[in-house]
């Protein structure tokens, strides 16, 4: 089967925002007045980002959703994608699962594939997101604000905890583990939220390398600092249990791959904020405020602080 054939089999399917397609030397998109384009680009590399045995399905879905993530982050509307994959041989079976779960993914979000590239080589999947915003309605890092409350959404370290099993590093009982292995395997782009917050909220990003280390991007690119309380993080109730020991506080705090929304705000929107969250059925919690002093200062329930060994996740580290 040639490289083209591999494409019009696993990833040629008609589309609903796209002009022109997969088929021809590039896609054509239609672009509405006073919209801008929101894109992002994210890599995912067996070895690196996920186990190259990893159920093809659960991959197709996270190499997705890791980039809606992103849109979210950003309040746009995802609608565009391409995928350039990079393949060590041509297994139909292997593809057919892969190319299934992106698109359970692309269903989901209401996404077309429009191009993208395949090669032989080592496993590695870059997925492009393109997404549409009101000109001037973009949510970046950069506008927290002094006395913003900090929130995040959904369960933080569960992801981490699932991955730490998998290395054997922390053993877990099966019904505790299927929750934490389905985080890490396939998370849940909060798109719906990021539109819910447009015009609520200061600043925003998605957790991907760690809170701390997110955060620490919205505190620099504002010029503020933060304090967060560890109690007040929405974790899963095994992690809560444990939340004491050094090693889950970890997993909380510098975990990553949890691709939930940290996200500042004045705290008279806060109210709205609820409202909006509940309506779309997507927890929020608040985890502590933004201040004047520089850095990002954890603390327990009595003020006192806490240290982790690292911040996040980092490549080249």
């Amino acid at each position: 089967m040639s490289e083209f054939d591999l494409i019009r089999k696993h990833f040629t399917r008609p589309t609903k925002h796209t002009t022109l397609g997969i088929g021809d030397d590039a896609a054509l998109i239609p672009v509405s007045a006073g919209i801008e384009l929101a894109i992002s680009t994210d890599m995912l590399v067996a070895g690196t980002h996920f186990f190259a045995d990893v159920d093809p399905h659960k991959l197709g879905w996270k190499s997705l959703a890791v980039n809606l993530s992103d849109m979210a982050a950003m309040g746009a509307k995802p609608k565009w994608a391409t995928l350039s994959i990079s393949l060590p041989e041509n297994d139909a079976t292997w593809l057919s699962h892969f190319s299934q779960g992106f698109f359970s993914c692309a269903d989901a979000f209401d996404v077309d594939l429009i191009g993208g590239d395949t090669t032989r080589g080592p496993l590695n999947i870059s997925v492009q997101i393109i997404g549409e915003i009101p000109i001037g309605q973009a949510i970046r890092r950069s506008g927290a604000k002094i006395d913003d409350d900090i929130w995040v959404s959904g369960k933080l370290g569960c992801a981490a905890l699932g991955l730490a099993h998998i290395l054997g590093k922390q053993q877990m009982a099966a019904n505790s583990l299927a929750h934490h292995l389905q985080a890490l395997h396939c998370p849940q782009p909060r798109v719906l939220l990021g539109l819910a917050l447009r015009g609520l909220v200061h600043s925003c990003l998605d957790i991907s390398d760690g809170l701390l280390s997110d955060l620490g991007h919205i505190v620099k690119a504002s010029n503020v600092g933060a304090e967060i309380h560890l109690d007040a993080i929405p974790t899963s109730t095994y992690i809560k249990k444990h939340l004491k020991t050094p090693a889950f506080q970890q997993y909380v705090l510098a975990g990553g791959d949890d691709y939930e929304l940290c996200f500042t705000a004045p705290e008279r929107h806060a109210e709205n904020i609820l409202i909006a969250a509940k309506n779309i059925n997507i927890p929020v919690v608040k985890i502590g405020k933004i201040t004047a002093t520089h850095g990002i200062n954890v603390v327990d329930t009595g003020g006192n602080p806490i240290q982790v060994a690292q911040t996040g996740y980092n490549h080249f580290n």
